[in-house]
Parts: structure tokens; sequence; C-alpha cells
């Protein structure tokens, strides 16, 4: 094992301490404890690798080494937070990936001409908060400080007070000018079969999926379970379920990939013996093709909507619209080059998951490679990906960053 591969498996290790769910898998919600954790720990590494290390008012993390000129920044990075009960990878291998392009940058005395910045984002989940790609999404100005000062978990704490609960300031600047982001980079693990089952160690990504995400209220009247005749119920549950059984067929007749999922369920007062007077579930439509998300997208909400009736109430919310992406050309052509010059054998390849580099393709030359995952699996604790498939993606990461930074291009 060489020294890169070994300081990628002790940043892996050291990160997977940080959840909630001990030997149940990674829980790190955005402004938890855990966070919190991972946030010291990230900047520590960012500092000692002579980065300056800053947040933002949404508290994603940067970790700059100045350039020669103060023209706009490489950025290169990933998320952090995680789904409930998730893996180790998805999301901290790449910003594992972004410190150790800068630690190379540093060990070998390389000063770029434009700076490079590692960034860590939150919330790209959106487990906490809905949504999903809150950081990036708020950073470029996606997100309105308004909505994000808004939103609120399920437990009812606002992201400001969240933030503010672990130390954060949520009164620092927020957008990012656009005009300061030369180009974003991110490494992530696949999350699907295709670089295993063809063995090969590095896809480029061509394009990202587009999505939308609704939150769906169904709302009844509580009853006592054994004394309430069933012709006098307004059940939210049973409407809840009648909509969702429906859903599935939308994407099926569609077709081109198209998936809806019905991930989140809430049951109020979720007693055993209480008719249910409320609940909330969330939709997520995914497809290459706009408009047949949109068209699943109209489809579902007439569904959902064709559930009122007398006693029973429904009412939709858009958490997020993300349309299909094509990553940059020339990015994409820097990254098959340096590939190819390393001897390392790549792919094209799409992803069926929405990442931050999709938000960044809007406002930047954005470009994303992916390592593959074993069995395919992710958002479990059984996620893995090799250390070394890692190490492989930071040597074309770091000779990628270093044409895209003007630094000098060599290969050793």
């Amino acid at each position: 094992m060489d020294e890169l591969q070994r300081k990628i498996e002790d940043h892996i290790k050291a990160l997977s301490q940080f959840t909630a769910t001990p030997d149940e898998g990674t829980t790190r919600l955005t402004y938890s404890k855990e966070d919190l954790q991972a946030r010291a720990y990230i900047k520590e590494v960012m500092k000692s690798y002579g980065l300056v290390v800053r947040e933002d008012g949404f508290g994603n993390i940067f970790g700059k080494l100045e350039g020669e000129l103060e023209g706009p920044s490489v950025l290169i990075g990933s998320h952090f937070d995680s789904v409930p009960h998730g893996g180790d990878y998805d999301g901290p291998a790449g910003v594992i990936a972004g410190l150790e392009v800068a630690g190379l940058f540093f060990e070998k005395n390389i000063k770029p001409e434009y700076p490079l910045e590692v960034i860590a984002l939150i919330e790209e989940e959106g487990s906490r908060f809905g949504g999903g790609l809150m950081g990036s999404r708020g950073m470029t100005g996606k997100l309105s400080e308004e909505d994000f000062a808004r939103l609120k978990d399920k437990g009812g704490i606002t992201t400001v007070e969240a933030m503010k609960a672990i130390g954060l300031n949520p009164a620092l600047s927020k957008q990012r000018d656009p005009q300061s982001i030369k180009a974003f980079l991110e490494l992530h693990i696949e999350q699907g079969p295709i670089l295993e089952e063809k063995e090969i160690k590095i896809g480029i990504v061509e394009s990202i999926v587009g999505l939308t995400q609704l939150e769906v209220t169904v709302e009844g009247k509580a009853g006592h379970a054994g004394t309430t005749p069933m012709d006098a119920r307004s059940d939210a549950l049973i409407a809840a379920a009648e909509a969702i059984t429906q859903l599935p067929k939308l994407a099926i007749v569609e077709g081109s990939g198209t998936v809806i999922t019905v991930g989140q369920l809430n049951v109020f007062p979720n007693g055993s013996n209480v008719i249910p007077n409320k609940v909330v579930f969330t939709i997520d439509i995914r497809s290459t093709v706009e408009d047949k998300m949109i068209n699943v997208m109209e489809k579902a909400k007439e569904i959902i909507l064709s559930a009122n009736k007398t006693g029973v109430k429904t009412s939709i919310e858009q958490q997020l619209y993300m349309e299909p992406k094509y990553l940059n050309e020339e990015v994409r052509s820097i990254l098959k080059e340096e590939s190819t010059d390393l001897g390392i054998q790549h792919t094209s390849i799409h992803s069926g998951a929405g990442h931050d580099a999709m938000v960044f393709a809007d406002v930047t030359a954005a470009g994303m490679i992916f390592i593959p995952s074993k069995d395919g699996l992710s958002h479990c604790p059984e996620e893995w990906s090799d250390a070394k498939d890692i190490a492989t993606a930071v040597r074309i990461l770091f000779e990628t960053a270093k044409k895209l930074t003007g630094a000098k291009v060599s290969h050793g």
C-alpha cells in the first residue's frame, strides 16, 4: 500500500467514527453533533496542508490555496452529510479526494497560477431539511437566503437555529459570485454496478439525471379505531396509500429509464388504535429526458389532488427541481486525457443519481469522475469502495487541477 492510499484509508476511518448510529451505518445529518465532529476533522486536515480555511453562511467549508493571480478558483470536493444508516463513502470519498489533491500540491510545493479550493458541502442528501443539494444550491443562488431560513426539520427546528446550536454563523456571506469560480471537480462513488461489472476503475461522467422531489401532505380526521364506523372515517393514511399505489405505473408507462420513488412516509399521530389524521410523504421522480420527468410529475400531482374528498385534504410542495445536465466538454476531455496519460483505463458513464456537480454546471465548467462501488451498493452500511481506486482518481484529479489552475503539468 502506498502512502496516498494509506492516507485515504485513514481519512475514511476517521470520518466514519462521526455517526449517530455506531455499528449501524453512517448517520451524519447536517448541523448535528456528528456534523460538527466531521467539520473539525476536515478543517484540521485543510490547515495541515497549508490551506486558508473559512466557512460560509450555510456552513459549507472552504480550504484555499492561493494562486499567483487573484483570479477565479478551481473548486474540488463533495459533500460530507449522509442519509440515515448510510455508508462511509458517499460524499466523504470526494471530500477526501479534494483534500489529497491539495495535499499533493503541498507536498510537491506547487504554486498554482489560479487558486485551488477544496470544498466540503452540506446537506446534499436532503436527509434533515429536505430537497437536497442545499449547500451547492445556496452558494450558487439557487436557494435564496429567505427560503433557506424558512426550512425546518421534522422536529420543527429551523436551519438557522440548527446552525447556531453547533456554533456556526448564519450571518456570514452566503452566495458565491460565479465569476470567482473557474471550474468545479468532483469525485463520487458510482452507486451502481457498471464499473465493477466492466472491471474499469474510472468513469468519466458525461451527464446527470434530472430530478424533482415533492412533499405531499394528506390531512384527515383522527378518531378511535374501535368506535368510529368505517363509513364515518376520514382516514389520511388510506387516502395516501390509494394514491401511492398508483404512482409506479406512471414511470413504467413513461419509460426511457424514468423512475419514481416514495422514500419517506410519516403518519400522525402514529398510534396503533388511532385513525391517522395526517400523512406526509415524499415523491422522488428522475429521468434523463426532462419532458418525461415533467409528465410524470404532473400526472402524480393529478393523482394526489384527486384524493381530495369529504373529510380529506391534500397539498403538494415542490422541494427540488433540477433538469438533466451535461457536464463541461472541455473538462471531460482533460479528465480523459489525464487518465490516458497515466495509463488508467476509463469509460464514459451517465449518473442516475443527483450530485452537487449538476448545480455547479449551471455557473461554471463542471467535471466529475466515478469509482466502482462494491456490488453496486450505496445508501446502506454495506457501501464500500477501494481506497486504491480513490487514490487512482486523486492522481487524475491532481493532474487535471494542475492544468486548470495553470500550474506546471508533469506526470511525476
